[in-house]
């Protein structure tokens, strides 16, 4: 059966960033291509009759678990969500501590209070903006269980150091990789360098849904199993054909945190271009870099580190750093470009985490990065004559000219 479902208006989708504006985000010219694929989907959800939890997300999470090489996807509402899950299926425990970096977005943190743990911060390193190993050792107490590197931006944080401090303190390794599709450590995929990891398809991200979702991705039967049954208020099984009945029985107490089939619908078409997605935003990246390169007041373009071991960069933000960014982020959205400003303040330093007692000054590294970060528009989507459009802004900006 054909159900209404049209694009509105395709063709003004191909043009983004008309009259000279530049979003910080839209997927209009790439979604109308990808729509009668999408469409088609849609349909077979809609004749099924099961939104949620049903075979699409099933299907979904079997097609994901085999790009990425993963034995589990337990798809979830949102990545938050996932992170919360994950820790608590990995076993944290009431007052159990899990160092996280101070410079991320702030579900890193909120996620392991809301697993019942006690996040404990540590610094950055300024290249990668990946937790820093040595002062993620020296947060280290006897109440800590976890160690929770986040992979943010574009590379991995250090995992070699990482699961080295981690086995000297006999820590569990979870990572929050929401950031992280496509990055690989030695050919292991983000996420499952550890115990687990978690990816978001929030909308911006590099496979985005278009709402909330989020999953829980482990090579651990035992997290996996954990994991699916807290996304269903505790209970195990789900309501397909080719799934066991979900049990009456609550064996813990759990979320409603399962994935709608209409996001693992709008995803399952979106994987189909997710390489040639990458490639775009490596592509736009360089022509970022190129520009860049040696502007005044540029302190920092991004950098990717290249380790022992090959890793696979992805640009899912081009952050850069630089000096009186809040006024060059006016100036630029005077002008028509809009940006954004990852993160304003550390977590050590946001109010919901002040009973901790940190000060300022402790991680002058994820401080920096907080008074200097800038995240500039990158997108499939998104055209070089636009990048270019950008780039003038910025150089006019600190050369003292206006366009």
């Amino acid at each position: 059966m054909e159900h209404a479902a049209t694009f509105a208006d395709p063709a003004a989708a191909q043009a983004p960033g008309a009259g000279g504006t530049v979003p910080f985000f839209t997927q209009a010219a790439s979604f109308a291509d990808l729509w009668p694929l999408t469409e088609a989907n849609l349909n077979a959800v809609i004749d099924r009759g099961k939104y949620s939890h049903g075979h699409l997300v099933a299907e979904f999470e079997s097609v994901l678990a085999e790009r990425i090489g993963a034995a589990h996807v337990i798809g979830v509402n949102s990545g938050t969500d996932a992170l919360v899950l994950l820790l608590r299926a990995a076993g944290l425990g009431p007052g159990d501590e899990v160092v996280v970096p101070a410079f991320s977005f702030v579900a890193s943190a909120s996620s392991v209070a809301l697993a019942h743990g006690r996040p404990a911060f540590a610094d950055i390193d300024p290249v990668t903006y990946g937790i820093d190993p040595a002062s993620a050792a020296d947060a280290i107490t006897d109440r800590t269980r976890m160690i929770m590197p986040v992979h943010l931006f574009s590379q991995l944080a250090d995992m070699a150091a990482i699961t080295e401090v981690a086995e000297q303190y006999a820590l569990t390794v979870v990572e929050d990789s929401a950031e992280a599709i496509g990055m690989r450590w030695d050919g292991v995929h983000a996420g499952l360098l550890g115990i687990g990891g978690v990816l978001s398809f929030f909308p911006t991200k590099t496979l985005g849904a278009l709402g909330d979702a989020g999953a829980v991705i482990t090579n651990d039967d035992r997290i996996a199993e954990t994991a699916a049954a807290l996304r269903h208020h505790g209970r195990y099984g789900r309501t397909i054909d080719h799934f066991p009945g979900i049990s009456n029985e609550t064996v813990l107490p759990g979320l409603n945190s399962k994935m709608d089939d209409f996001q693992a619908a709008i995803l399952l078409a979106k994987l189909t271009r997710l390489d040639a997605d990458i490639a775009r935003r490596a592509e736009l990246a360089a022509a970022y870099t190129e520009r860049l390169t040696g502007c005044p007041g540029v302190r920092r373009l991004p950098t990717v580190v290249e380790r022992e071991v090959k890793t696979d960069a992805v640009f899912y933000v081009y952050l850069i750093e630089v000096e009186r960014r809040d006024e060059l982020v006016a100036h630029l959205a005077a002008n028509g470009v809009t940006t954004e400003t990852y993160y304003p303040v550390p977590l050590h330093r946001q109010p919901c985490f002040a009973e901790l007692g940190h000060r300022a000054g402790e991680f002058p590294n994820a401080e920096a990065a907080c008074a200097h970060a800038v995240a500039l528009p990158l997108y499939p989507d998104l055209a070089e004559r636009q990048v270019d459009r950008v780039c003038e802004l910025i150089r006019a900006f600190y050369s003292g000219s206006r366009p």
